[in-house]
């Protein structure tokens, strides 16, 4: 027998059989699935199977959470079902069938960024390395910086902002790549159309607004400004998009024999010159409002509030996906500003997360199968990746996830009023201290701390108060007992009556289902206890402990147990 083939032989049909499978991936965690109906996946089940940490929905991908080992998981699944894995990207694909046109465009935005993000937090980091060497005066009193007294720092000053200037810099180069590697085109001439909005022929960005005299390209009717787009990302994006949309439609147009000729040329010309009359000049306004409002928001005199708002709800935008957006306004306020107040907050949101999804690990610290998804989805967390921490715990349970959202928001209030600023996009979750700027340690650890202790605080609080179980058994047809797994990995089975079966349910009423999230002072069962007794039986209820785990229980006897007032049971 392989190793996972009871999960596997249970998962399928609970999904709804591999005619219900449009497409199957996997990624580090998760199996990723596209069903032709979602509908037919049944979740209760589903995560009741030993191998499955937890289910989730996202970008039109129903997605498996199995842990380290899902590749061998989805060898051995693709071989019992029958059915061909395929890409990540082909997933991908097929799933935009499930999603809305809102949904598709925010994914492709994403999409765009993921592969220019370590770029970025590289450059972050770069930065803030040079401002430690070179900015920073520790020495002689306070007017010499580590550079000022070493000749090889300073070298290593001068040397980081190779890379540094590659990075931001070069920015649009990097988004015009992905964008036609996103979108199926030309690379090289992705490529090209870059290198021509930063060329060394070009004032540069940076330097527009203090120049006194913008060259230009005379063309005798009309003149042209000689502009560099260094760092711009939203006039990038849109030179891109002109270029894909060119190449596409003259390769439709334009006969194979020919195609490589004409394509090329009639794509990459006229998308030079639009970028650098049209979309550049357009595209250049639109970023610099949209991060001139952002930053207006964030240092006006109600940046408190604006903060509270964006770290409260951070985390659920991010399980909308539409978090993508924030890494263009990022790097948009970046260029504008030398810096980001935006950036700090979400790494904030991150440990808050994560720090929540630790009060779930302190919880449930005696669930062995909880603790496998809680202790690596709070390290991802700290770490930056939030998606597991969310979907797999703090989702699931709920009062986790508003716990951190809680605690999100106090800490972006601390970081706004503060004036906690970063270089630039970089590493989520606590590591994110790296990417701000020296000045603003002291403030950004009095936020990092807030994140860290009051989710943890408050989920520990509410958790206690607030036990979850999850109905494992219901007796349907006599409707008299009913099997609860406690999140503490405790089961307890409840059986109200002595022989009560044979009355097939007469003066019993279930309300709930197996499957069913249940909490302290939800309806289980109502019964009639004079129907008990006229049918002969005792009115005795059964509380039978079926697995302990490794809690300890207090009995309390010789009590007449009292609805909403008697524990008859303690457990710690």
């Amino acid at each position: 027998m392989s190793k996972y083939q009871r999960d596997v032989e249970a998962l399928l049909p609970l999904i709804g059989g591999r005619e219900n499978i449009q497409a199957v991936s996997h990624c580090m965690t998760r199996m990723r699935f596209v069903l032709v109906d979602p509908n037919k996946a049944d979740v209760a089940e589903i995560e009741k199977i030993p191998a499955v940490k937890g289910t989730f929905t996202q970008a039109g991908q129903f997605q498996v959470i199995i842990g380290n080992d899902v590749a061998v998981f989805y060898k051995e699944f693709t071989a019992y079902a029958g059915v061909e894995g395929v890409s990540k990207d082909a997933v991908k694909a097929a799933a935009k069938s499930n999603q809305s046109l809102i949904q598709r465009a925010v994914g492709t935005l994403g999409e765009i960024f993921a592969p220019i993000i370590p770029a970025l937090i590289c450059g972050g980091l770069i930065l803030g390395f040079r401002n430690i060497i070179g900015e920073i005066n520790f020495f002689a009193d306070g007017t010499m910086s580590l550079a000022d007294t070493s000749q090889f720092w300073a070298g290593v000053y001068s040397f980081l902002w190779l890379i540094g200037e590659a990075i931001f810099h070069m920015l649009p180069v990097g988004i015009c790549w992905s964008i036609s590697k996103k979108m199926g085109t030309t690379q090289i001439l992705g490529i090209i159309l870059g290198l021509t909005l930063v060329s060394p022929q070009l004032l540069n960005g940076f330097s527009v607004a203090t120049a006194t005299e913008i060259p230009v390209w005379d063309f005798g009717f009309a003149q042209v400004q000689m502009i560099g787009y260094q760092g711009q990302v939203i006039a990038a994006m849109m030179a891109g998009f002109v270029l894909v949309y060119l190449e596409k439609g003259l390769k439709k147009l334009c006969p194979e024999v020919i195609s490589m000729i004409v394509v090329p040329f009639f794509s990459l010309v006229p998308a030079v010159i639009i970028a650098h009359t049209i979309v550049g000049p357009i595209g250049w306004a639109i970023g610099d409002a949209i991060a001139s409002v952002v930053y207006a928001g964030l240092t006006s005199s109600v940046r408190w509030l604006f903060a509270a708002v964006f770290g409260l709800f951070y985390a659920p935008i991010v399980m909308t996906g539409l978090h993508h957006m924030t890494n263009a306004i990022d790097t948009q306020l970046v260029n504008l500003y030398g810096g980001t107040i935006l950036w700090p907050m979400i790494a904030l949101s991150n440990i808050a997360q994560g720090s929540a999804v630790l009060g779930m690990a302190v919880l449930q610290k005696k669930n062995e199968r909880a603790q496998q998804v809680n202790i690596p989805a709070c390290i991802s967390c700290y770490l930056g990746v939030t998606e597991p921490a969310l979907f797999g715990v703090n989702m699931k349970y709920g009062f986790p996830l508003v716990c951190g959202m809680i605690g999100s928001g106090l800490a972006a209030v601390i970081s706004i009023v503060t004036g906690s600023e970063a270089y630039s996009i970089g590493v989520g979750g606590l590591p994110g201290i790296l990417s701000i700027k020296p000045q603003f340690y002291l403030t950004f650890l009095l936020a990092m701390a807030v994140a860290i202790v009051v989710p943890f605080v408050l989920t520990l609080i509410v958790g206690k108060r607030k036990l979850d179980a999850t109905v494992s058994t219901v007796i349907e047809d006599s409707k008299h007992a009913c099997g609860l797994l406690l999140d503490n990995g405790v089961e307890l089975l409840i059986h109200v009556g002595m022989d009560t079966v044979t009355m097939g349910g007469d003066g019993f009423q279930l309300h709930v289902k197996e499957g069913d999230r249940v909490h302290t002072g939800d309806k289980l069962i109502t019964f009639d206890p004079e129907k008990i007794r006229a049918a002969g039986h005792p009115t005795t209820t059964a509380f039978v402990i079926t697995e302990p785990g490794s809690a300890h229980f207090n009995f309390h006897t010789g009590l007449d147990a009292q609805a909403g007032q008697t524990a008859i049971i303690t457990m710690e």
